[in-house]
């Protein structure tokens, strides 16, 4: 294998990794605030992959990201609002039981509305410039993403480590019930929380579906979980581990594709979380948690 494909490949990987990333650091997120896994959003991903062909379908893609972006974090919002809100003094079980409930609604109503046949995802032309480097070619969105998801996730932290609702989602996340007593309006935070956690996702869609080309009602299943894996893998609570987790499965599957284990680069997934929750239960970035008597 030559230097200039190796090199392909990597950025292939890294550019995956990097789609990766932004929708792990959903997950992440909502599990630092609620301690909740919310199954629903790699379906959140999946429905913003076909707001984006209809929002094509009128509009040039300057105009229809924007539409895409709102309408995605609208369905986050929503889906918080009325499946997760009316459970928040439930038991931990029936909220998770909610958030697998909306998963499935999502998967069967993209069914019901668009049909189980995989829709072409519109080309964004100056996401899919082809641009050449020596012996290694590739398009805008390969280099753009992993940029783009650096440039994102420092935005993120400073808004997290620097502003008045950052310093109260900190707080929410460290105690719930202290933080409600000080006065935190919590319902503002988590719903902040989901704007933020499906903007990302609505972001990586775009990234993820342009290099890929389809949509499916199905297409988030999979994408989702791989995800999740990579907020465990990281440290789940922890942004800059979900960031790495992500990098490290977009990586870990181009590589083994490239050496003609395709077949296997999806239980590579798989086998790396069980490896890692064996040796290290709490993920790279993860720290134990002590209890206070």
């Amino acid at each position: 294998m030559s230097i200039s494909t190796i090199i392909q490949h990597c950025l292939t990987g890294i550019s995956l990794g990097g789609a990766y990333a932004l929708i792990a650091i959903g997950y992440t997120m909502v599990y630092g605030i609620l301690r909740l896994i919310n199954f629903a959003h790699g379906d959140i991903f999946m429905m913003a992959g076909y707001f984006m062909i209809f929002a094509m379908a009128s509009f040039p893609w300057y105009i229809a990201i924007p539409i895409t972006l709102l309408a995605t974090v609208a369905l986050g919002v929503v889906i918080e609002k009325v499946a997760y809100k009316p459970l928040r003094t439930a038991p931990r079980m029936s909220i998770m039981i909610s958030a697998i409930g909306v998963s499935y609604l999502l998967q069967n109503l993209a069914t019901y509305l668009f049909t189980a046949l995989p829709k072409g995802y519109p080309e964004i032309p100056v996401l899919k410039k082809i641009y050449q480097f020596g012996d290694v070619s590739a398009s805008l969105v390969t280099f753009i993403t992993p940029v783009l998801t650096i440039v994102l996730v420092i935005i993120l932290m400073q808004l997290i480590n620097h502003t008045k609702m950052g310093m109260a989602m900190r707080a929410v996340s460290k105690d719930y019930d202290t933080a409600q007593i000080m006065g935190i309006k919590i319902n503002n935070v988590i719903s902040y929380t989901f704007v933020i956690g499906s903007l990302l996702a609505g972001i990586g869609s775009i990234l993820y579906f342009t290099d890929r080309m389809t949509v499916y009602p199905y297409s988030g299943s999979l994408p989702g979980l791989k995800c999740f894996v990579a907020a465990v893998l990281g440290g789940i609570g922890s942004i800059p581990g979900a960031v790495v987790g992500g990098f490290i499965l977009g990586v870990g599957e181009t590589i083994l594709t490239a050496a003609g284990y395709s077949t296997f680069s999806d239980a590579f997934t798989f086998v790396l979380l069980i490896i890692m929750l064996l040796f290290r239960p709490t993920g790279i970035f993860g720290e134990k948690a002590t209890d206070k008597v």
